[in-house]
């Protein structure tokens, strides 16, 4: 059977995008149809990034006050049924406009990661089974960063403090939709959770930095357990590491570790094809 994903997983400052990056190269070197997506790619077709979600007499209540806005609205939004989609961040990065204060919140506040942890589970399972049947049917190999088992853990753990069965449960519902996708999850390492996270909190940006703490310690897990400034959020990083382990020890799913602790590319590339090679996702496409 074809493996049509690849899942690149690990914790922020671990290298999955240059992971993700290096096998989309390797697929497509060995003339594989591939698809890369990385985290915070808006067009993603199995997660949700700057949507809100509305039921019908939300969104009708939201265009009555959307001003110059409203046919823009009307003709972005997504209808399934009672249910619509407004890809908001989009809107706004197409037309080039910045929507004022009042409204952005009304619709930040629908934002679907802004959502209770039940309806996010529901509407995310509901557009991960969509994007498993539609792929089914596709000559394509998808390469997706951080949305599987990351994004269920942002908002399970570290957002809602949730329950630790309810995020495992969460991610393993995810791995049985796309099971017939014959996926693979490629999981990254480092040695030292530590030196890779404040190496990577020196070289982003500073509005990066600041938001990832606040996020991390301001709510949920983190506000449970009283962790403040950047050492809290290792705290939170290293207990999210921990669940994480759990979770890639109860997939069924094809999988691998990956240490990228010793990072030098051309090495890690010839590491990651043998990986692939090893999970037959070569073979499987001669």
């Amino acid at each position: 059977m074809k493996t049509k994903l690849i899942l690149i997983e690990g914790l922020p400052g671990f290298g999955k995008s240059t992971t993700a990056k290096l096998v989309h190269d390797i697929l497509i070197e060995s003339k594989i149809n591939a698809s890369l997506f990385l985290e915070g790619n808006l067009d993603h077709p199995a997660d949700f990034d700057g949507v809100s979600y509305f039921n019908k007499s939300e969104f009708e209540g939201l265009i009555a006050c959307s001003g110059d806005l409203k046919e823009i609205f009307q003709e972005k939004v997504i209808k399934q049924g009672n249910e619509y989609f407004l890809p908001y961040r989009k809107i706004m990065e197409e037309y080039g406009i910045t929507i004022d204060d009042n409204l952005f919140h009304a619709i930040f506040d629908k934002d679907i990661y802004e959502l209770s942890l039940d309806e996010n589970i529901n509407l995310i399972t509901q557009r991960w089974t969509q994007f498993a049947e539609q792929a089914i049917n596709e000559n394509n190999t998808y390469i997706f960063e951080c949305c599987f088992i990351q994004n269920p853990l942002t908002i399970g753990m570290v957002k809602y403090g949730a329950e630790n069965e309810k995020v495992i449960q969460y991610v393993l519902t995810l791995a049985k939709i796309i099971e017939k996708l014959n996926p693979v999850l490629l999981y990254i390492e480092q040695d030292n959770l530590e030196y890779s996270f404040k190496k990577a909190y020196k070289e982003r940006p500073k509005e990066w930095s600041s938001g990832f703490i606040d996020y991390y310690t301001n709510q949920g897990y983190g506000k449970k357990k009283g962790l403040i400034g950047l050492e809290g959020t290792i705290s939170v990083l290293k207990a999210r590491s921990d669940l994480e382990k759990e979770i890639y020890d109860q997939l069924q799913i094809k999988k691998t570790l990956i240490n990228n602790s010793q990072y030098e590319i051309t090495d890690y590339k010839s590491s990651l094809m043998e990986k692939l090679r090893t999970l037959k996702v070569f073979n499987e496409r001669k």
